[in-house]
Order: C-alpha cells, then sequence, then structure tokens
C-alpha cells in the first residue's frame, strides 16, 4: 500500500508521521531539541540539532514501519518565520537560527514604523511590522555576524526559513526552495505578484541572491539523496506548519477556520483567490498553491499559548509534565479572579505590543498552583476570543464552528472553557495530526495519490464537538476582566 512521510520541523520538536491513503497516521517518531535563550526577549535554536531531530525520527518511522520502499513522496511542514543563512557551498550555518518568537529586532522594527513604512509594507505583503517576521532577522544576522554581509554579496551564502534549510540538506545541496505559503510570512514577499519585491528587499537591505526560488507548496521540487534512506523519495510539499493545520483540516470553502493550540495559538479563516487586508490588526497571508490557484487566509497569532504550561514545567516547576496540567487546574473549580496574560515575548493579534510581558492579576493570599495553572490554560482560550472577535469584524463573516488541533486539545476542559467563552461549537477531528496531515495530502496530490482536495475532505471525521455551557452575563463579565488584565501587561517592557 502506498505511503506518504510527512515531516513536521516545530519550534520545540520535530516530528515524522506516515501517513496511508486513507490519511491515517501509520507510524509517528517525535524528538525535542533545546531553545537557547540568549538574553530577555531572544530565542534561538541550533539548525544542526533541528536537523539531526528531523532526520533521526525520519528513520525511526520508516524503520519500525518497514514500508520504506512504499512512501510514494516526502513532505515538509515547520515553524514559520525562524530563519537560518548557510554556506551555499558545504550546507554549514553560519549562525544560530533566529526563532519566530525572538524579539531581538524590537528596535529595528520601531524605527521602521518611526519612519512612516507600515502601511508601505503592509500593503504588499499583507503583514504587519513585528520582529516577529523573517525580514529584519535576515537583516540582523548580516548586520551582527562578522563578514557575513560582504559573503552574501559575493554569492557565498544561502538563506531561508526551515523548509528551505531542510530541503537542502535532504538533497544533498541540490535544491533552495521555499513554498509561497513560508515566503509570505518573510516579509519580503510581494502578496500580489508572489514573488520576492525589490522595493522590499532595498528596504530590508536583503540581497536577492542569496534568497530560495519560490514553487507551489504541492510538487515535487526534487528528491532525498539516496544515501539519507536507502533510495530516493521525491519531496512533493512544503507548507508553512498553521497554513498544513488548516489544509489538514479540510478548510477548503471560503469562511472555514481553524485555530491550532501549539506553542503558540494561530487561528487561520479561508478568504478565497483574492487578498483582502486587514483593517484590524489581523495579517493577510497565503494559505497554500496548487498548480496556478492561490488560496489566501486571515491570520489571529498568538506567540505564547501551550508554552506557557511548558513555563509551568521547566519554569516554575509546579508540574513535572505537561500532560498533568489538566488534573491539576480540574481541582480547583475556578481561577478565584487569577487572570494570567502570558505575553512573554510580546503580544500578537490584535494588539501587536513587542513591548508587552507576562502578567498574572488577581492573585490573593488564598491563591494556590492550581489557580495559576488553570489560569495559563485559560489564557489559550481569551487569547483565541481577542482574535476570533476581530477575525469576525474584518471578514464580516459569523463562525457556525470553529475546527481545532494541536497538542493542547486533548485537554477536554480547555476546549469546554473554548466554546463556552466563544458561544459556538468547536469540533475535534479524530485525526488530530493536521499540520503533517495537510503536507501529507498536498504531497500526495503532487503525486497522484489523492485526485483532488474534495476527496481528501471525505476522509475528515468528528472525534468529538463542544457546545457552549456558560450565560451569557457570565461569558461578558469574564471578557471584560481579560481585557483589563492584558492592559495591565502592555508596555512592560518600554
Amino acid at each position: 500500500m502506498p505511503a506518504i512521510l510527512a515531516l513536521d520541523q516545530g519550534t520545540t520538536s520535530s516530528r515524522a508521521i506516515l501517513f496511508d491513503e486513507q490519511g491515517d497516521p501509520i507510524e509517528t517518531a517525535q524528538q525535542e531539541f533545546e531553545q537557547i535563550f540568549p538574553h530577555p526577549g531572544h530565542v534561538e535554536h541550533s539548525p544542526e540539532a533541528i536537523w539531526k531531530s528531523q532526520l533521526e525520527t525520519a528513520r525511526k518511522v520508516l524503520s519500525r514501519s518497514g514500508t520504506n520502499d512504499h512512501v510514494a513522496a516526502l513532505g515538509i511542514t515547520n515553524q514559520r518565520e525562524t530563519v537560518v543563512l548557510w554556506e551555499r557551498k558545504t550546507g554549514t550555518p553560519v549562525a544560530n537560527a533566529i526563532v519566530w518568537q525572538s524579539r531581538v529586532t524590537t528596535p529595528r522594527c520601531e524605527q521602521l514604523k518611526a519612519d512612516g513604512q507600515a502601511e508601505f509594507i503592509r500593503e504588499k505583503t499583507g503583514l504587519v511590522i513585528d520582529p516577529y517576521f523573517s525580514a529584519t532577522k535576515i537583516e540582523y544576522l548580516l548586520e551582527t555576524v562578522p563578514g557575513l554581509r560582504k559573503r552574501a554579496e559575493q554569492g557565498e551564502i544561502q538563506c531561508g526559513t526551515i523548509d528551505s534549510f531542510l530541503i537542502h540538506r535532504l538533497t544533498g545541496g541540490r535544491v533552495h526552495v521555499t513554498d509561497v505559503s513560508n515566503a509570505s510570512r518573510t516579509q519580503l514577499l510581494n502578496l500580489h505578484t508572489l514573488d520576492w519585491d525589490e522595493e522590499l528587499l532595498q528596504l530590508f537591505h536583503i540581497p536577492r541572491e542569496i534568497l530560495p526560488e519560490v514553487v507551489p507548496s504541492s510538487g515535487i521540487v526534487g528528491e532525498t539523496d539516496p544515501d539519507l534512506f536507502g533510495r530516493s523519495i521525491p519531496i512533493a510539499s512544503a507548507i508553512g506548519d498553521q497554513q498544513a493545520a488548516t489544509f489538514g483540516q479540510c478548510c477548503f470553502r471560503p469562511g472555514e477556520a481553524k485555530n491550532t493550540y501549539g506553542t503558540g495559538c494561530f487561528l487561520l479563516m479561508n478568504i478565497g483567490e483574492t487578498p483582502r487586508l486587514s483593517q484590524n490588526g489581523l495579517l493577510t497571508t497565503v494559505g497554500w498553491k496548487i498548480g496556478e490557484r492561490t488560496t489566501y487566509c486571515l491570520e489571529g497569532s498568538v506567540f505564547i499559548a501551550g508554552a506557557a504550561v511548558q513555563w509551568l514545567r521547566d519554569g516554575l516547576r509546579i508540574i513535572e509534565r505537561s500532560d498533568e496540567v489538566e488534573a491539576l487546574q480540574l481541582s480547583v473549580n475556578d481561577t478565584e479572579g487569577v487572570f494570567f496574560v502570558p505575553a512573554f515575548v510580546g503580544l500578537g493579534t490584535p494588539y501587536w505590543d513587542p513591548s508587552a510581558r507576562g502578567t498574572i492579576v488577581g492573585m490573593t493570599r488564598g491563591t494556590t498552583r492550581a489557580h495559576i495553572a488553570r489560569a495559563a490554560v485559560e489564557a489559550m482560550a481569551y487569547q483565541t476570543l481577542d482574535v476570533l472577535e476581530t477575525m469576525q469584524q474584518d471578514s464580516g463573516i459569523s463562525l457556525h464552528a470553529l475546527k481545532v488541533d494541536g497538542g493542547a486539545t486533548v485537554n477536554n476542559s480547555l476546549l469546554q472553557f473554548q466554546a463556552d467563552l466563544l458561544n459556538v461549537p468547536v469540533q475535534r477531528p479524530r485525526v488530530q495530526e493536521t499540520t503533517a496531515l495537510g503536507a501529507a495530502s498536498l504531497a500526495g496530490l503532487a503525486v497522484g495519490l489523492w485526485k483532488n482536495p474534495e476527496e481528501l475532505a471525505r476522509h475528515w471525521t468528528l472525534d468529538r464537538e463542544f457546545h457552549s455551557q456558560m450565560p451569557a452575563e457570565e461569558r461578558e463579565k469574564l471578557a471584560v476582566q481579560w481585557k483589563r488584565a492584558v492592559e495591565c501587561s502592555r508596555g512592560w517592557a518600554t
């Protein structure tokens, strides 16, 4: 039976998942890697650690399943905005990757805003000025790594997001491409031409020669080096992780939306084949491109979601494992007025405040670790409420249901609270590996395993649906208190 191998390179771990022709997972492997914090607000990864973890998980999956000879294609999905620069000839990284969460380029972003560049950039890219995106990260590395800019101008350096770096390594350095969804997150791609924009390259002082070729999200771009897996496998898709989850959730029609609860929280709504700029702090982004057809999305980005639970584990040490948080939060009936705004690296949609910082308010002498744990989990739902309210206002579409995925969706109490706050049904699919499934689906389309998205949609099945049980008066009161808590966090780092 044919199978598709999906590489899911995330912010805190790399995974490999093998899917059968029904879109069901056959085998999976996961490996965490180190998070590097050089100073407050700055986040890095070792590109070699990313490569090693991704290669090892892929090999484990193929070895355990015994299906190496039956893998029809490989698809890639990845953490977005994170950038790597490496030597063209050797493939050796010249510095650590700067992670999407990093705030290291905040001063440059403030300068761009002061120079009146915000609307110019938004009209071209659909994005706001924020350290989140890749352009200022690339510029920062070119300026701060000794001799790097000169080497880049001499053609010795290549640059890309994680999909580009993985494809470079997988093909033995023969292919340098990125898909259009990842490219749309760099702040260098023109949303209308779907190519690198010369004016933006000049603004950020980035040589075009170091950037990869922009390709569709579905289509064969090369083959893996046979030494890696014992045979060559076609690389048939690449797509940013949140767009991949949207595709994996079969949000193929305008108005359909999903929310992923991972390290961060990302809510995307399909808006069709014409880009529409937000008036309220949402991002307009490429969803995916198949052949000549491009699908666009509105997106709301929450930087810290599940990462707050990791902080309870690694920072406060009030839990030993992340999966203990649900039992701890359920040991109390509510937070007793405690609100946790996890703005560790600033706030995303709709505030876009890189100077906000994590804040816990409403504590009393009776506050316990259980109240703080519950507030951390509920913060995911409150931040999603902020995003969805903005999205409905921008799109003019009232959401009938929200599809959800990501590691935190195993927490039933979180999803119930989310349905309570949104007052719309929250739908969890049976196959929750939707990010990897999206990459696998696009790869399968490229090699003819599936004929069209409609065939894929028939494979989507519901696991459980959550409905609101909260009185409207209580919902409105909690929303007001949350917004008060957010205001307490804002502007702190200034």
